[in-house]
């Protein structure tokens, strides 16, 4: 890879924080990486401005104008505007970072429910900042009992097509949220947890403000959404998208939200909501499930050891098993970790060619060995042993592409071979970054999977759809897939929440939504952040050059269009998608806090 190719497109990239929106809900777009991901329901709209208050618009202008929010005690970057307020309030008083998250959560399922909420599942990496320890929490949904190798083949033992498998019951896991919320709440939370959701059951009983983008997003999925009455009543009143703009009232989530807060998360797993949840999977017309009562009442949530990776005197921590977040974000990091990036800079070809092609090696590995190590053994240690990484980065030492990326053979302790998977993740999602004035550190992805989940409601919120993060197919050639359906499992995920350690202390908290991509746009801005030393909202709205499978995509309409020749010419295939993360990060350094908050959704970070 040539030095020479550093210099191209300078001038473009002097506007990197003039990112274009992309308005209106895309159709189907033929760039795709394949013919499975080219299904990207969280197409990019106009960017909301939703600011409800003075708090929320000086917050909305600073992102405007590209500068990060700056806060001394406290900081939280989320999604929406009204969930950023809630999540401010409980900071405000005192709250910590577990308490904000209750609150911030449960207004995101009413103000953007097709992305996350109390029908979903999330992953959580905590620091405590009174014991300088750091944990993660796996709230990631499960499969029922009864699922089996067979749940997403038809007939004749061929995989079902993707939009088959997700419309209706089939594809409903058991969800965490709520016991994950219930679970920091206990761990770590100060304040009164029914008071955690007084704004959430205010706006749902007095309305919120549709936003662009959940108008844009109803109305380009309104077929599907029709398929279920509770759910056309909602989004589609009168036969109608709901309007940008309009008042929107949700009083069955107001009462289901009263009867966690009044006798906690239980209420969604044993009960009148379990029994809803379970009579409207097993019921689904057409495609109905095999969620029962006794896997709503057996679920619990996982404490596991964050995966910590060591880069440029900092420590990476995320996500393991089961999610291929942390590990696959590690990889990148460590591959890269003896190529002098910082000299290169982000205008170098050079640089991508080399952050692509670490991605892409890391993604080898994902395929092919990670998955619930609850149920499957998983080489962790190995995948981020130094001698490992030091090895795969040898790959790299070329001028060009690689020609061929396979995965690598890790140190193992156990003999079993494991097939390539092909499970396909969809990018809607949501991310929750809190820092709270006691010094703990939050970083949570939140997520139904599709846009719109299952396209099921109940109880006034979404059923995911997660089970489809799961391989189809249970062996490739007589090999089994590690991330195949079994019972009681909980499928793979790219969702990659992490916070990064300096000298022990948190000094960037960041996630995003996006799917498989999640793992590039969070490497891309860690790397922004601590090798080109960009402050956190730079680093967020830095466009995306993203390659997981040998196809470098490049952000459509973004000043990284100008790296697409050199990075053909170095032998990448390259394509040009609208790349439409939604990252939400929060720096701490020398001055005190910053927030960044992204520039392609409607999110807005808070501090004080």
């Amino acid at each position: 890879m040539k030095a020479s190719e550093q210099g191209r497109g300078s001038a473009l990239w002097a506007g990197v924080l003039a990112m274009t929106v992309w308005a209106g809900a895309a159709a189907l777009p033929a760039w795709a990486q394949d013919a499975a991901d080219a299904f990207a329901p969280e197409a990019a709209t106009e960017t909301g401005r939703a600011a409800i208050s003075e708090l929320s618009a000086g917050a909305q202008a600073a992102k405007d104008a590209g500068t990060p929010v700056t806060g001394r005690d406290w900081m939280v970057s989320v999604a929406n505007p009204y969930a950023a307020e809630a999540g401010a309030q409980v900071l405000a008083a005192g709250g910590t970072a577990a308490d904000a998250m209750v609150a911030v959560q449960a207004v995101l399922g009413l103000v953007e429910p097709q992305s996350s909420g109390l029908g979903g599942g999330a992953f959580l990496v905590w620091h405590d900042g009174e014991s300088g320890e750091t944990t993660t929490l796996d709230g990631r949904e499960k499969a029922p009992l009864a699922a089996g190798p067979t749940l997403f083949l038809d007939q004749d033992g061929a995989p079902l097509d993707f939009f088959e498998a997700v419309l209706g019951g089939r594809s409903v896991g058991v969800p965490g949220t709520p016991a994950l919320m219930q679970d920091a709440h206990a761990r770590w939370g100060q304040l009164d947890w029914a008071g955690l959701f007084s704004d959430a059951i205010r706006l749902a009983e007095e309305g919120f403000i549709v936003s662009p983008r959940l108008s844009a997003l109803v109305a380009a999925d309104a077929t599907r959404l029709a398929r279920d009455p509770m759910a056309q009543s909602y989004f589609l009143p009168g036969g109608l998208p709901l309007v940008e703009g309009q008042l929107l009232r949700n009083h069955e989530y107001a009462a289901t939200l009263r009867a966690i807060a009044g006798q906690g998360a239980r209420q969604v797993y044993v009960g009148k909501i379990a029994k809803a949840i379970v009579e409207k999977v097993q019921g689904a017309e057409g495609n109905p499930g095999r969620l029962s009562e006794i896997d709503m009442s057996l679920y619990e949530v996982i404490e596991r050891p964050p995966v910590c990776v060591p880069y440029r005197g900092h420590e990476v921590c995320g996500m393991g098993p089961p999610s291929s977040g942390g590990l696959t974000v590690g990889q990148t990091l460590g591959i890269l970790a003896d190529f002098d990036l910082a000299a290169m800079g982000p205008e170098s070809a050079e640089a991508w060619g080399l952050i692509g092609d670490a991605s892409r090696l890391a993604f080898a590995d994902r395929g092919r060995y990670m998955a619930d190590s609850d149920f499957v053994p998983v080489p962790v240690k190995g995948l981020v042993e130094a001698d490992y990484m030091a090895g795969r980065a040898a790959l790299l030492r070329g001028d060009t592409a690689l020609r061929e990326v396979e995965p690598g053979e890790p140190e193992f302790d156990h003999a079993l071979d494991w097939a390539d998977d092909d499970a396909v993740e969809r990018p809607s999602t949501s991310h929750i970054s809190i820092v709270d004035s006691h010094g703990n550190a939050l970083s949570m992805t939140t997520s139904i999977e599709n846009a719109f989940g299952s396209r099921l409601m109940v109880a006034g919120f979404l059923l995911n759809n997660q089970l489809t993060d799961f391989s189809f197919r249970s062996h490739r050639d007589g090999v089994p897939v590690a991330n195949r359906v079994e019972p009681g499992k909980r499928p793979r995920s790219s969702m990659a929440p992490t916070i990064v350690l300096k000298d022990g202390a948190p000094v960037l908290v960041v996630g995003s939504p996006g799917g498989s991509r999640i793992i590039g746009y969070v490497a891309k801005t860690i790397i922004a952040h601590i090798d080109w030393g960009m402050d956190v909202q730079q680093a967020v709205a830095l466009p995306h050059l993203v390659n997981r499978f040998g196809t470098y995509d490049v952000e459509r309409g973004s000043a990284a269009e100008a790296l697409e020749a050199p990075l053909r010419e170095m032998g990448f295939d390259v394509e040009t998608p609208p790349l439409n993360s939604g990252l939400h990060a929060i720096a701490r350094g020398a001055d005190g806090l910053s927030g960044g908050a992204d520039p392609r959704r409607e999110g807005i970070a808070i501090g004080e």
